[in-house]
């Protein structure tokens, strides 16, 4: 009998996260507060060199489970194991050290890059903020980062402002990198950007899995988007995870009502369109080939 060959490691677990928070009902200072219970008993599971994706409409949720795991905020009750330890209490040195391997990448670049600073001290930021040495001097180090995520190096000392949507984000995703995390935490991080930039930023962050085998909780509400990217899929309603399965057969045969809902929504390609692209692509590549050979 051949053994069965073992998965990838999982490298974060969640297991019942909840989050309360704390509302003031209508009427005014003398209102009843009440208490909103965002996340419902979350579990998660994140392996290593894999991308899980959270999924959902608006307010379901998601956002809320990923700062949870990222400790921006803090859990009402539940866990968050990372490589098998309790992260969900530390502090200090301890949590910088955590901090150090899961780091986030935004929704919105410009209001999450400081637009008074350049991309220099933007990039180098998390380590001058852990106190560590930036590896090289910082120059050097901002550089080479910005030729990672397919940014010009000779730009590092012009101000967010000065670059597109899809650059800027690609300095989100370098400052991220800049303290070498093991899991990238993609908040909506491509949500605010055009179809096209949404592709190249999707490519890059497939790219630098591939190459350096980082783990990503992707977290998004559009699941043609979610199809490119992820391996594993758990989708969230009302503050609860109500399925969870591999990309592929999530989305062959989806079990829970929701989730179909969620899948009928994506738009579909025309099968006479999708035919014509792929034969413009083949003829593209013989033609590029022909150029090689001669």
């Amino acid at each position: 009998m051949t053994p069965a060959v073992p998965g990838p490691q999982v490298l974060l677990t969640a297991r019942g996260l909840v989050k309360e928070f704390s509302v003031r009902g209508q009427g005014g200072a003398f209102a009843r507060k009440r208490v909103l219970r965002a996340v419902d008993g979350v579990d998660v599971e994140l392996r290593a060199g894999q991308t899980l994706a959270l999924v959902g409409e608006s307010g379901s949720g998601k956002s809320t489970t990923a700062r949870l795991v990222a400790r921006l905020l803090e859990v009402t009750s539940g866990t968050v194991e990372f490589q098998g330890d309790d992260v969900t209490r530390l502090s200090g040195a301890a949590l910088h050290r955590f901090r150090s391997e899961v780091q986030v990448v935004f929704q919105d670049p410009y209001s999450s890059l400081n637009p008074r600073h350049t991309v220099e001290r933007i990039v180098t930021a998390p380590l001058v903020y852990q106190g560590r040495s930036v590896p090289g001097g910082a120059r050097a180090f901002t550089r080479s980062l910005m030729e990672r995520v397919g940014l010009n190096p000779d730009h590092s000392e012009r101000h967010p402002a000065q670059f597109s949507g899809g650059q800027a984000q690609r300095i989100g995703i370098a400052r991220a990198l800049a303290v070498g995390p093991k899991v990238v935490v993609c908040d909506e991080a491509v949500s605010a950007l055009d179809v096209s930039v949404q592709a190249q930023v999707i490519n890059l962050l497939r790219r630098l899995q591939r190459e350096e085998g980082y783990s990503y909780l992707f977290i998004a509400h559009d699941l043609a988007v979610v199809r490119q990217i992820a391996h594993r899929v758990a989708v969230m309603h009302q503050g609860r995870v109500v399925e969870t399965g591999d990309r592929d057969a999530l989305f062959a045969s989806p079990a829970h009502d929701y989730t179909r809902a969620l899948l009928a929504a994506v738009p579909r390609i025309r099968p006479e369109w999708e035919a014509a692209r792929r034969a413009r692509a083949r003829t593209r590549e013989t033609a590029d080939g022909k150029r090689e050979t001669t």
